[in-house]
């Protein structure tokens, strides 16, 4: 079986032998380099060619933002960025590096001695040689700040199988899914007439961050969802780490409960939830990302009456959750991510017309 090969960018000598003797110890990997900047990695990137690299964030020079950037628009590589601190201007670097085309971002491991380095090496290897097989494409993108053009509406109109008013929007994204729900929030617009609950998978030591910094990007209002919440339109409620949200009697519940198909929280506990309690008063939006969930929530919303929207394939970095949901009939549209925000927009407007 042939080894996947990683880059590994690392300005810590210490660091980066950790990373180069972690890579060596998975039989499905092997290092292709382990270089000290972005300048040199790019230097060697067309040479080497390697199917996944691990980026540091803070690096001398040209920083991890700046290289997966250059790396996304001039030889598109799979990038797992490798965050060595959880401090607000890393995190925003590693949050816009992911909008940039990055997979994902982990913590940097331990030492060798530290009692969790077992677990931190196997997520390490385990999420390079899961990422070297997603084909990602050349990015081009405006500038962070810039919102994303919105494509025009699909010619159908949306049909909606029940009655009531709209009252939730639930969105659940894993990988690639920062970066698409920016591009959907900011389609979306501050006026958008319901309240939005989301499902993002992401380590729990940087989810404070990533609210933070979405807070920062969309113009929308941005909080963690609290127990009990009632949520209002115009605002954005993210489902805190370990907990997964749902939503029952007009407000939000925060639930312990095990995990679903490895995750916690879970899409699928989220739509499942608004299809009991809201039915055809629901709308719910599967992103991309890699596995299944949300797939069988996404089946019991679209039974109970809910509006059930898919990413396409064609826009999606892992076309995992959103073809399980399709494959399970679970999907009432399959759209490409810039047209989900305008049918969503035509949903509220056709309601507003009805009433």
């Amino acid at each position: 079986m042939r080894k996947v090969r990683v880059l590994l960018v690392e300005d810590s000598a210490v660091v980066r032998e950790l990373l180069a003797h972690i890579v060596a110890s998975d039989p499905r990997l092997e290092v292709a380099a382990a270089v000290s900047s972005a300048e040199e990695a790019l230097r060697v990137l067309p040479r080497l060619q390697p199917d996944v690299i691990s980026m540091d964030i803070r690096l001398p020079g040209m920083n991890g933002l700046e290289a997966t950037q250059r790396i996304m628009a001039e030889q598109p590589t799979p990038i797992v960025v490798i965050a060595g601190s959880v401090h607000s201007d890393d995190l925003n670097i590693a949050m816009n590096a992911l909008k940039s085309g990055a997979l994902s971002v982990l913590e940097k491991p331990h030492g060798r001695t530290h009692e969790n380095y077992g677990a931190e090496a196997q997520r390490i290897c385990t999420q390079l040689y899961i990422m070297s097989d997603v084909s990602v494409i050349r990015q081009r993108r405006p500038p962070l700040e810039a919102s994303p053009s919105v494509a025009a509406v699909p010619a159908r109109p949306p049909v909606r199988s029940g009655t009531g008013p709209l009252a939730l929007l639930g969105v659940v994204a894993s990988t690639g899914g920062p970066n698409a729900l920016v591009q959907l929030l900011q389609g979306l617009g501050p006026d958008f007439g319901l309240p939005i609950a989301v499902v993002q998978h992401i380590s729990p030591s940087f989810h404070h961050g990533f609210v933070d910094w979405l807070g920062g990007v969309i113009s929308q209002t941005v909080c963690v969802a609290e127990h009990g919440q009632v949520p209002q339109p115009g605002s954005v409620y993210v489902a805190p780490p370990d907990h997964h949200l749902e939503f029952g009697r007009e407000q939000f519940r925060l639930i312990e409960a095990p995990p679903v198909k490895l995750q916690r929280p879970s899409g699928t506990r989220l739509f499942s939830s608004m299809a009991v309690t809201l039915g055809p008063r629901a709308v719910g939006v599967l992103l991309t990302g890699m596995g299944d969930d949300g797939a069988d929530g996404l089946v019991a919303l679209r039974k109970a009456g809910g509006y059930t929207i898919a990413e396409d394939a064609s826009t999606c970095v892992v076309y995992g959750m959103p073809a399980a949901a399709v494959e399970r009939g679970g999907v009432i549209e399959s759209l490409p991510l810039t047209a989900i925000a305008p049918r969503l927009l035509a949903l509220c407007a056709r309601e507003e017309g009805v009433r």
